[in-house]
Formats: C-alpha cells, structure tokens, sequence
C-alpha cells in the first residue's frame, strides 16, 4: 500500500478512470451486440440503424482514448462486413 501522497493520489485517479473506461468499453460491447442480434434475425433496416449507431459510440470511445484508433477501425469494418453480407 502506498504511503506517499502523491502515490495515494495516483491510486484514486486510476480507480476513476478505469471505471470509466470500464464504462465506455461497456457501451461498446452493447452497441456490437446489437448490431449481431440485428444481423442474426436478418433485419437489414435495424442492422444498419444499430450499425450507424455503434460506429458513432466506437469512435466516442476512440476520442477519448479508450481504443487505439486501428482497434477501434477494426471493430467498425468487422460490423459493416457483417451488415452488408446480410444486405
């Protein structure tokens, strides 16, 4: 355990920002589910909404420093793969 203050310091500001990555990551894995559960039951007009939407919430996460930015082009290319195989 830390006896510093600053290294306390350190300790309360990591546990908050990894509950917020935690948080943002989250969303992300929601936001792909949904977009396979659209894809799965072959509902074109709901994969592509779900589709807009993902993207905009991977590319949130990779502003704010969550995903790598090829990480994040990854995830977006692997989903609009997956929409337009159904489409």
């Amino acid at each position: 355990m830390a006896n510093i203050k600053s290294a306390k310091k350190r300790i309360r500001v990591i546990r908050t920002k990894t509950l917020r990555n935690k948080m943002i990551k989250s969303g992300v894995k929601t936001a792909i589910k949904k977009v396979d559960a659209a894809c799965e039951a072959k509902d074109v007009a709901a994969a592509k909404a779900a589709l807009v939407a993902a993207t905009a919430v991977i590319d949130k996460a990779k502003s704010k420093g969550v995903y790598h930015k090829n990480n994040a082009s990854r995830k977006v290319s692997r989903l609009a793969k997956k929409v337009n195989k159904i489409a």
